[in-house]
Parts: C-alpha cells; structure tokens; sequence
C-alpha cells in the first residue's frame, strides 16, 4: 500500500502518525521454511541485507512483515546515500522498521482495520538488535511533525486508523508529508560537459504525466566526481539515437539520448505549471523504483508545486493540451481514461491510438476467452511502431485498484514480478492506453500456472525465407499431426510467422508439454531438412532455414495472443486460420486491423477448441514410436 503526498500536518482522533524513514521499502515473507525478502517492485534483498535476514530466525510466527530498511549515519539520522552504499560499507548500521502485518499463521489480515493489525504486530513481532516495531502516536500530528522537524528527519506518514491495506493502492487512507520537496524521475538522457569537468554536464529528466513521457528539466549538481564518473559509465550502456520524449526539449547543449529506465531522486525549490522542476540537485540512483512508478498527472505535479509553495490550491488548474486530448469512458463500472486518442501509432497506415484501443474493444468478447487469468507480457509502444519500445512484466505501483495482478516468483532474477492480467473490457482498454499494440499472454493460467492450457509450435522464419516456405512447413506439421491423430490449430503471427496450437488441458507441466513439443517438431524437421533446422543458437543456425520453435513452452514465455495487433507496418493481426486456407500466396498482411472484425464475425472463434479438453499425451507417444 502507497501513501500520496499531502501538503500540511493535521490533528486528528481517526489517525495515527508514524516516522517517514528514508530507506528502502520491504517485505519480509517469512510464511515458509525459507523466508523472501523484497522490494516493492520485487528486487531480493536476501543477499544485500543480510545481516536482517539472519534475523528473521528469531521470528516464532509464520507471518509476512511490511517495513522499511534504514541505515544510520554516525549521527544516528538515517541516510539513504549509506543506505545505497552498503556493499561498501559492511559494518553499517541497519534496522528493519516494521509498521504493518499482511498475514500471520494462515490468515490474511489485509482487512483488518490498521490499529487492529498493529497490535497483533506488536504482539507477533519478537524485536532483535536489527528488526525493530515502528510505533505510532495518535491524534496529535501537528506536534509529532515539529518533532520530526527538529530531529531533522524526512517526514512523516499519517494513517486512519481503520484503514485497511490495500495492494497497489496510493488513495488518501494514507499520507506522506515531508519537510523538503523531493521527487522521484527519470533520466532520459545527458549533455556534454563544459569546461574540466568530465562525464556529462547535466542529466536531462523526465516524468510519466498521463501515460506520456514528458520532459520536467535537468540538472548538473549534486555529483562529485566519483559519483559522476560511475553514472556516466551507466548511461553510456542505455545510450539510443532518437529522443524518448514525444516532444523534443529545447537544450542549451547537445543531447546523448538513453534509454528512459533509470529512476533518480531530487531535490528542489518548486516546480513550474507546465511541469519543470525549479534548481533540481541530484541526490541518488533509486534503484527500488521503476520508471513507471513516476507516473502522475498534470494536475498532480501542480498540486505539489501548491505545496512546494506553501499554497493552498483553490483556483482550478489551466487545461493543458495533453488534458484537453483526454476523454473518460466507462467499461464493467470502471471509469478508464483514455489520453492522447489522435496520437499515430502506425504512421505508413495511417492508424491511430484510438483505433486500436477501438479494434480491441470490438473484438473484446473473442480476445478475452484467450486472455482470462494470463498473465501478460506488456509491449508498450507509447509513441507508435516506429519509435522507442520496452517490455514490461512488473505491474507499477499507479495502476488502478480494480486492475488485477497476481505474484509470480522468477527464478531467473530472483524475484516476484507483479503480473497484470486482463478478464474484462476496462483492463483492455487501460492496457491499449499505455501503449500495448499486441498482447502477449502465458501458455498457463491462474490458479495454476505450472500446467499449460495448450502447447505451442512456433515456425520462425529467417529473413531470408519466403511465407510461402513458412506456409509448406506449417502444412509439414499438419501431417505429422494427422499421423497421430492430433487436431492442430493453426493461426497467422502477424508479423512473418506461423503458430500451431495443440490443446492440452492443464494436465501436464511445461517440462513435459516441451519436451513433447520438441519431439513433434524433430519428425517435422526430418520430413523437411532443406528448409527447416532445430539448432537454437543464432551463430551456428542456417541462415536460410525456418526455426522450429519448441522452447515457447517453457514456463513464462509469451507470445502475440489470437487477435492481436503486431506493431508491424500494415497493422496486422495474429489471425486463426483453417487447414484449407493455408496455402501459398496467402501473406500474414491480409488480415488486419481494417478487415479483422468482418472476418471473426463471418468464421466465429475458430481458436475456441485450444482451450477445451487436451489430447492424450501418452496415447500420442505410443502413435509416433509406431511411426519410427
């Protein structure tokens, strides 16, 4: 749960207040043998805090802990700067504030009222030397905040009492109220420096307003040269061509662009009504945040600057041109806003924004069987095909409420990443509006993510193959799947591709359903070695061979979901297919975001049988030793 940003300090019977630590925000899972320790944006802390974890030992109840990591200077204040530096700094001074309990022995007690969940913490909870309860006092805030003031601390957080805990929410059960005007952004890109200094000169900054990357100003203080020197190192490895903001800032120097996925905190003394921040001075690297949990609005950025002044806000804000672009509709009782609908996302074609959020919601009662409890790999497009793209698997802190996501643990970093997936209308469209032109779903679904609903075969063409070659190796397939008497389903990539789709029921884990699906694509590969290979590696791979893609199966991966726009030019869409209609001469462009709808009324969801029942896996493997 997230706390907004409030302007003054209050007296309150209904509300609690608590010390803002300047740290690192964590949770402690220590619902299992093997407790999990992790950022918001689900970083492990297991291996950098150390020195907590081994505490958690102490600990007699399963429960799952919300905190803060803080480190101390020699003052006793904490730092972040320390906080940043502890692998440096092995002997620092650490606590773990905890201030809220989400689960203790089976029960979740998220729905608890706060006061309620922090007596069982308090009663829970077996403080060490490192693990510390974060009290509270009631009602009297205006004196708690002088306090803080005069410790020289960040601020404070005020809670209602009775709040419950709400994942993902930043609503006004909680509050943050600071002393110093301090900012979370992004840094998009650096000039060159003047003078003896080396490195860069200033970094180019830049805030999510409304779904789009605006710029907010730059700064060149706050570093010394080891500081500097080690960013600069950093930036160089994020460096792109063209400018990652829609509207290109005016600079005083000349701009190296980076990819926008650094977060950086500042300082400043106020921030302008088109949203410049006012003398920024850097003060770290936060390595905690993702870019997207900048995200705000113009009218929040102004709100802050009434702070900044010690204004009260009571003259309503300026329309600006991104606002005047905005409208707000309704979907499932969720009010989504939709920002920037004339934007060009497919300049040759002529397409839109909102032609696509207005594509996906025609075709919504089709696409939505196929995306129901998945979740998805979101491939944002903010400024159309022909610019800057990333991928995005970890859910931001600003999503609505009514947004669903769920945890998934990945091995491979060695984190939870907060998967957002997509059951209704109001979902799609929020997704559309933060530029996801396709939709990449998982093979499996909750509640259980490890048996997939279907297998994959994926025909991935070089550049030097013809469709036509693509179109023989997928009607390859269809033969060998008729030979043991498995019903394929075949649709368009639409980009150069091929997918054929098997069902299979949940009733086998990914380990299985890919090592299946390799030995189907090994008979394909036998009865086309001319034209197709099985080797995954780019160096040692033909060049000129069409690759039989069995490791789509594997847990976590994604591809282009039935229905999908591809950000391709022609804006194309991954389209179902019958047997009979593959056949040379067909191209992946003849299905597309003009044509689509016309062409999924006329066949209905040929796709529908991929989630039904699944084949018999051994039945088949018997089938296929015949065959050899």
């Amino acid at each position: 749960m997230l706390a907004r940003l409030s302007e003054e300090a209050f007296d309150d019977e209904d509300w609690v207040f608590e010390i803002k630590w300047d740290g690192y925000r964590a949770v402690a899972d220590l619902s299992n043998k093997q407790p999990l320790f992790y950022s918001r944006n689900g970083i492990s802390f297991l291996s950098k805090f150390d020195k907590v974890v081994d505490d958690f030992s102490h600990q007699k109840y399963k429960m799952i802990l919300d905190g803060e990591i803080v480190a101390y200077d020699e003052h006793g204040k904490p730092s972040f700067q320390l906080l940043q530096q502890i692998g440096d700094n092995p002997d620092l001074a650490l606590t773990y504030q905890v201030f809220d309990l989400l689960w203790l022995n089976g029960h979740s007690t998220e729905e608890l009222p706060l006061i309620q969940r922090k007596e069982l913490l308090k009663e829970a909870l077996i403080e060490t030397d490192i693990i510390k309860y974060c009290d509270h006092i009631p009602e009297k805030g205006i004196d708690f905040f002088n306090q803080m003031k005069k410790m020289e601390l960040e601020g404070m957080i005020a809670k209602k009492a009775d709040s419950l805990y709400i994942e993902n929410s930043r609503n006004s059960d909680w509050l943050k109220i600071k002393f110093t005007n301090t900012e979370e952004v992004i840094i998009c890109g650096f000039t060159e420096p003047r003078g003896s200094r080396e490195g860069f000169g200033a970094l180019i900054l830049g805030k999510y307003i409304d779904g789009e990357l605006i710029y907010s100003g730059h700064t060149g203080t706050g570093f010394n040269n080891e500081s500097l020197n080690l960013l600069h190192q950093r930036l160089l490895k994020l460096v792109v061509k063209t400018s990652p903001f829609e509207k290109k800032p005016k600079t005083n120097m000349p701009v190296t662009w980076v990819k926008p996925e650094l977060v950086c905190e500042i300082k400043y003394s106020e921030i302008t009504n088109d949203g410049i921040f006012r003398h920024p001075v850097f003060v770290a690297i936060r390595e905690d945040k993702n870019p997207e949990e900048t995200e705000g609005s113009m009218i929040e950025m102004n709100q802050i600057n009434e702070k900044s002044k010690e204004m009260k806000a009571k003259t309503p804000l300026k329309k600006t041109e991104i606002s005047e672009k905005e409208k707000e509709i309704t979907l499932n009782k969720h009010k989504v806003k939709l920002t920037n609908q004339d934007k060009i996302y497919f300049p040759k074609d002529d397409v839109t924004k909102g032609d696509v959020v207005e594509y996906y919601q025609s075709v919504a009662d089709y696409i939505l069987p196929h995306l129901k409890n998945r979740p998805l790999s979101l491939n944002r497009f903010p400024n159309g095909i022909e610019e800057q793209s990333f991928y995005q698997k970890d859910a931001s802190d600003n999503i609505p409420d009514w947004i669903k996501t769920t945890q998934v643990y990945s091995e491979s970093n060695d984190k939870y990443i907060d998967y957002i997936y997509c059951n209704d209308k109001a979902t799609l469209a929020y997704l559309n509006n933060l530029g996801c032109i396709d939709l990449n779903p998982w093979n499996s679904s909750l509640p259980d993510l490890d048996h997939p609903d279907f297998m994959v075969l994926d025909l991935d063409p070089s550049k030097k193959n013809s469709f036509d070659h693509v179109i023989e190796t997928a009607l390859q397939v269809n033969e060998v799947l008729n030979s043991v008497k498995i019903k394929g389903y075949c649709k368009t990539s639409g980009s150069t591709g091929i997918h054929v789709y098997i069902p299979m029921g949940g009733k086998y884990d990914f380990d299985q359903v890919k090592d299946f699906a390799h030995i189907l694509m090994k008979h394909v590969n036998e009865k086309l070695p001319k034209i197709t290979t099985l080797e995954r590696s780019l160096q040692k791979r033909d060049d000129k061979k069409i690759y039989l893609d069995y490791l789509q199966n594997r847990t976590g991966q994604t591809l282009a979901s039935v229905y999908s726009i591809r950000p391709k030019e022609g804006a194309s869409v991954s389209m179902p297919l019958e047997w009979d209609e593959v056949k040379p001469g067909m191209k992946p462009t003849d299905f597309n975001i003009h044509n689509a709808l016309g062409r999924i009324k006329e066949k209905g969801d040929l796709f529908k049988p991929v989630l039904g029942k699944g084949i018999d896996m051994m039945k088949v493997l018997e089938l296929l030793q015949n065959l050899e």
